[in-house]
């Protein structure tokens, strides 16, 4: 039947959300868009087709939440981020529309296996670790709770890499995710900016004009996010680099073809790889351009868009919130600077007054050295207009500052221009000048940030500070990734409405003694463990018990993080077993998966010691299948999403005090497994939710690091009072797993420095690791303390963290019902 969108007036033909009318939208795409004979077509062509008929349903939501948000003047907010790990879309797209069993029944019809067909949709190279993962929660539950927003990212060309493992190494591939031709983003080749670099800055009898040598155009791809049940959707503008206008016809005529395309290749490079090796100069120029590539279109869309709404920009900073997740994007500063000084003609104070009420920052790291600086010169060489509007930042900055009597040694503090290490700017500290909001990620976190990196900050403007902690999605990181938990939940807690309102599993405390719902949740974590099991044997070729308990750690492979420290209790217990073989042992099966970044040196080691640990261990039959070691190459959200589920027992086992958060340790609670993790980041806070009596905490507390740094850390002393942890460090450097290389691993554990204090954790890491095993033996016990991780995960909900920042942060409310009707 036809119908109209809201005030269109124009009539079209609206795909009805039946079997039938699916069926025939699929077959309709396959001949006539993909121009497929249905006898022929494989199953990669099946599935563009179905996201072809998905996509028809999201667009129609998608235009309509767009024009209201238009006729309504709301206030949006427009979130930036070098990274947004979303996953595979469609199956969460069909699942928040509530077609999923309308696509499978058409299938079924057609006699297509339609988990085959999902199964061909490859991960968007769009991200590589938690950064990027919370950004796509984050993207879900602005969709889900109807909050006016927009996404602003780059559409790598290859992703960051697709990782495979070569005699136990790390071996970077490209990740060609785009060579499927996914028909699923919309292609906008009438939204380019010119995005421009190098070339001079001129004063022109007071007023700065920036004469650029270099221009790249930004052409947008638009990727629709749906949110749950269907109402709302949001995009998330890709940007891609266009150079097309420098191809060379001349040169190409005269033969000289590599001329023809060399500048088009070098520009478009921007967009090819996600955070490019930066242990090169050209890297760290790439790594540069890459950020302000991303920011550069984004405020220049976010502008333009503004225009078309309202007649002037006066009142951009009452429309507009512009989110920075991470340092990565906080050029988009000095860049809505350089466009309201010098294209909309405002005067300074003016300008920068808009700017801060615009602007807020999330900060993810406590780490000095993490906190990205760029040398002055590099940032005059590539951006001269936006280096002079820092300096001028700065320079008000700092006067007002001296105003306020602060002594010379708190301005050198906190100056922008870090003046000690070769003139570099500091993009922290340029971001908490220019936001009127920087939150932290969980409790402790945010406590630290104010006491630590940003102290100085934080004497002057307390106000600003704040916390917001992590959340996940429950539709992607149960519904989606575990299916028979989701039934088990919609059975137990009296039908769906968790996925909404995640606090309705509390229901499921009363019920964590009931022997038989332990006993039905224990079928589900067995069915969990048999699929990745299954993956495992497949892919890998190692079989492993699922009457084992399940210990996982999968994570980006960075020493902070210390998968280190865990190897050293795979090897402490392989040698318990070895000297006391007649003992019960607890049978373990120890899973990892993450990457290491390129130019990781100490990260690829780690990887490959893992990989020879693994060796070692799994073919010494002395062992009996007590411990098998596996590492699974590739990590990513669809690899998470069959790994998750499955475990018994997750690793949070960072130093305390480096991890901002994380947000694995809540996606591995709600599917039941219990923590194994010091008090940093959100352990704090799954501890205050769950008891203590429900998951393993161990090591030096924040107070306590510091202590042992203030008071001289050494962890050879540690390694002479422990003959246990002197024994592995000794195996580990001296080649036990390496003969054929005895000093490779060396300088992995680092007996002389040890910044991140494996050695000073060891002991409680080992003590605590048996206490697991017991537990894990009283086979009701453990079921209840899982089932109370979920019980308990309410709060770490993304939808709560969305509110909050939409309440004390970003000053948005949603569309209302009359604002945005529902479906009829």
């Amino acid at each position: 039947m036809a119908q109209k969108l809201p005030i269109s007036g124009f009539d079209y033909v609206m795909p009805k959300p039946d079997a039938e009318t699916i069926r025939k939208a699929i077959v309709y795409k396959l001949i006539f868009i993909l121009g497929a004979d249905p006898k022929d077509a494989n199953e990669h062509q099946w599935l563009n087709a179905a996201m072809l008929a998905a996509r028809d349903l999201i667009a129609e939501d998608f235009l309509k939440t767009r024009r209201a948000h238009i006729e309504n003047g709301k206030r949006m907010v427009y979130y930036l981020s070098m990274e947004f790990l979303l996953g595979r879309a469609f199956v969460n797209a069909l699942i928040n529309e509530g077609v999923y069993a309308e696509f499978e029944e058409a299938f079924k019809q057609l006699g297509k296996e339609f988990a085959d067909v999902c199964e061909q949709e490859q991960d968007p190279g769009l991200g590589n670790g938690g950064l990027g993962r919370l950004a796509a929660c984050f993207l879900d539950s602005l969709a889900t709770l109807r909050i006016p927003a927009m996404g602003y990212g780059i559409r790598y060309q290859y992703g960051m890499f697709k990782q495979e493992i070569a005699d136990g190494q790390q071996v970077e591939k490209p990740d060609l995710w785009l060579d499927q031709d996914l028909a699923w983003q919309f292609a906008r080749p009438n939204k380019q900016y010119s995005v421009r670099f190098g070339g001079q800055l001129l004063n022109m009898g007071g007023k700065k004009e920036w004469l650029p040598e270099e221009e790249i155009s930004a052409m947008a791809y638009d990727e629709i996010i749906p949110g749950y049940g269907g109402e709302c959707a949001n995009p998330l503008r890709l940007w891609t680099a266009h150079a097309g206008k420098l191809f060379n016809l001349a040169d190409f005529n005269k033969g000289d073809y590599a001329s023809a395309v060399r500048a088009q290749n070098s520009d478009e490079n921007i967009s090819r790889v996600l955070y490019p090796n930066d242990s090169t100069d050209s890297g760290r120029e790439l790594r540069l351009k890459q950020e302000y590539f991303l920011v550069s279109a984004s405020v220049q869309d976010i502008v333009a868009r503004h225009k078309c709404r309202f007649p002037s920009v006066e009142n951009l900073a009452d429309k507009a919130a512009i989110h920075l997740n991470d340092t990565h994007p906080v050029l988009a500063i000095p860049e809505l600077m350089r466009i309201l000084i010098d294209e909309e003609g405002f005067e300074w104070t003016k300008a920068w007054e808009m700017c801060c009420k615009i602007f807020s920052y999330t900060n993810h790291t406590l780490m000095s050295e993490a906190l990205e600086t760029w040398p002055v010169e590099l940032m005059a060489r590539l951006l001269p207009r936006h280096l002079d509007i820092i300096f001028e930042i700065n320079a008000h900055f700092l006067n007002s500052v001296q105003e306020q009597g602060f002594d010379e040694d708190f301005v050198r503090r906190v100056s922008i221009i870090d003046e000690t290490h070769g003139r570099r700017v500091r993009m922290g500290w340029l971001a908490v000048i220019g936001s009127h909001k920087v939150n932290g990620v969980a409790k402790i976190h945010s406590d630290l940030m104010v006491n630590t990196i940003f102290a100085d900050f934080a004497k002057m403007f307390p106000e600003r500070f704040t916390n917001v902690t992590n959340g996940v999605t429950p539709r992607r990181w149960i519904n989606i990734a575990n299916p028979e938990l989701t039934k088990f939940l919609d059975k137990h807690l009296g039908g769906d409405d968790w996925r909404l309102h995640l606090d309705n599993l509390t229901k499921l405390n009363g019920r964590a003694d009931d022997a038989a719902v332990q006993a039905e949740f224990g079928a589900v974590k067995k069915a969990a463990k048999e699929r990745l099991a299954r993956y495992i044997e497949t892919e890998l070729g190692i079989k492993v018990s699922t009457d084992a308990l399940f210990d996982i750690q999968i994570k980006r492979i960075h020493e902070y993080k210390r998968q280190a420290l865990n190897v050293m209790h795979i090897v402490d217990r392989y040698n318990k077993i070895l000297e006391n073989p007649d003992y019960d042992w607890q049978p373990r099966v120890f899973i990892f998966a993450g990457k290491a970044a390129s130019a990781y040196y100490m990260a690829k080691k780690i990887i490959r010691l893992i990989n020879d640990v693994a060796k070692v261990i799994n073919n010494d039959t002395r062992i009996r299948d007590l411990i098998k070691v596996v590492f699974i190459p590739n990590y990513s959200v669809s690899l998470a999403q069959i790994i998750i589920p499955a475990a018994d027992l997750h690793e949070q086992i960072s130093l305390a005090g480096t991890e901002a958060s994380g947000t694995g340790n809540m996606k591995f609670a709600l599917n039941g497994a219990i923590c194994m993790g010091t008090l940093d980041g959100a352990n704090v806070e799954i501890l205050e939710k769950v008891g203590a009596d429900n998951c393993y905490i161990f090591g030096n507390t924040v107070e306590q690091v510091e202590e042992i740094r203030r008071n001289g850390y050494d962890p050879l002393s540690y390694i002479e009072r422990d003959s246990d942890l002197r024994r592995v460090v000794n195996q580990i450097s001296q080649g036990a797993f390496s003969p054929e290389e005895p000093g490779r691993y060396k300088d992995v554990l680092q007996p002389y420095g040890d910044y991140y204090q494996l050695m000073a954790d060891f002991r409680s890491y080992i003590d605590t690791q048996y206490k697991a095993d017991g537990h894990y033996r009283n086979t009701s016990a453990w079921r209840k303390s899982a089932l109370i991780n979920i019980a308990n995960m309410g709060f770490f909900s993304s939808d709560r963290s969305i509110a909050d920042y939409c309440r004390d942060i970003w000053y948005i409310k949603p569309l209302s019902e009359k604002e945005l009707p529902g479906k009829n």
